[in-house]
């Protein structure tokens, strides 16, 4: 019986043991993707990878060809349109006319937001004192917000134009159009 049982000690502790290791990296969409092998990680991505050891899993352990070992090491090589501009050129690019158009935008909505208020309170005083006719202030106070939402409206047709321009430009350069987001 002690035998037996000393048989059976043995043969549990003679189990070989399986182990793998699992790469994990996140697309620009948000899907995830695993695989085994370091090399089927596109080179984007190898710089945030997570790693996990799986105890339950044989792992294929085959040697990698020196080429391809001195490869990973190397930096990655940038990608460029047909012009020789790559992703940092058409973002530079891009980013003044991306800032133009944010600010022209607020600064439109404030003065939007003031014309209407000034429009009401206009309103508002003529029906409480049954007044006929806007004091010169008033109608000169309502014309230059008017005014003053033309020019935003401008600013933001204008990087509109230009956005629009740069990605005409971009596509016909065969740039990739995440570049300009």
């Amino acid at each position: 019986m002690r035998k037996l049982f000393i048989l059976l000690v043995l043969l549990v502790f003679a189990v070989p043991v399986y182990a793998a290791t699992v790469y994990k990296w996140v697309d620009k969409e948000g899907g995830v993707h695993f695989t085994d092998d370091p090399s089927k990680v596109p080179p984007s991505y190898r710089n945030r990878v997570e790693t996990e050891e799986r105890k339950d899993v044989k792992e294929k352990v085959t040697p990698r060809p020196p080429e391809e070992a001195t490869r990973e090491s190397e930096p990655e090589e940038t990608k460029k349109d047909i012009n020789g501009h790559d992703e940092a050129w058409w973002q530079e690019r891009v980013r003044p006319w991306k800032e133009k158009l944010k600010e022209a935008t607020e600064k439109y909505e404030e003065t939007q937001t003031l014309f209407t208020k000034k429009a009401e309170d206009l309103s508002q005083n003529k029906f409480l004192y049954r007044s006929k006719s806007s004091t010169p202030w008033e109608v000169s106070e309502l014309n230059r917000l008017g005014e003053e939402k033309k020019k935003y409206e401008a600013q933001i047709a204008e990087a509109n134009g230009m956005l629009e321009k740069l990605s005409k430009e971009a596509q016909e350069s065969k740039a990739d159009p995440a570049w300009l987001d």
